[in-house]
């Protein structure tokens, strides 16, 4: 009975990319890109950035630039802040040893206006470049229920 309700919740993931920064060091010239499948389109999805930096990393905050590429090759573009620690310092997110991993929402109840494939680009969009101690970056697409 667990492993079907495990299987159930895995059907509504439709995409979960994490990829490594390159000496944690995350540059404007390399934006992360993240394929989604998108087939039904009347359904509603929740979207969430994967992000993990060190207890290093300098901010208490990060702005990221999203893309979104669609089938029809129109782009939208958002620039968001996402706060990764309390005004007193200690951090959000879960911990392992030096690490901390956030999963911040994008979107809640998105709908996708067209079946086909749709490109994300997340691309920092802070002042530092690079911007240190960030470790891996990507993208969670669910169906929701």
């Amino acid at each position: 009975m667990l492993l079907s309700g495990f299987a159930c919740q895995n059907q509504q993931v439709v995409v979960d990319e994490n990829q490594s920064i390159n000496q944690a060091r995350w540059t404007y010239v390399n934006p992360i890109k993240v394929t989604v499948p998108i087939v039904d389109t009347a359904a509603a999805y929740t979207l969430f950035i994967n992000l993990r930096h060190t207890e290093a990393y300098a901010y208490s905050n990060i702005f990221i630039r999203i893309k979104q590429r669609n089938p029809n090759k129109t782009q939208t573009a958002w620039r968001k802040e996402y706060t990764l620690a309390n005004l007193d310092g200690e951090w959000l997110g879960t911990g392992s040893g030096n690490l901390r991993s956030h999963q911040l929402v994008l979107f809640k109840n998105h709908h996708f206006s067209q079946a086909g494939t749709y490109v994300f680009e997340l691309e920092q969009n802070m002042r530092d470049n690079p911007l240190k101690e960030v470790s891996d970056i990507g993208l969670r697409v669910e169906k929701q229920p």
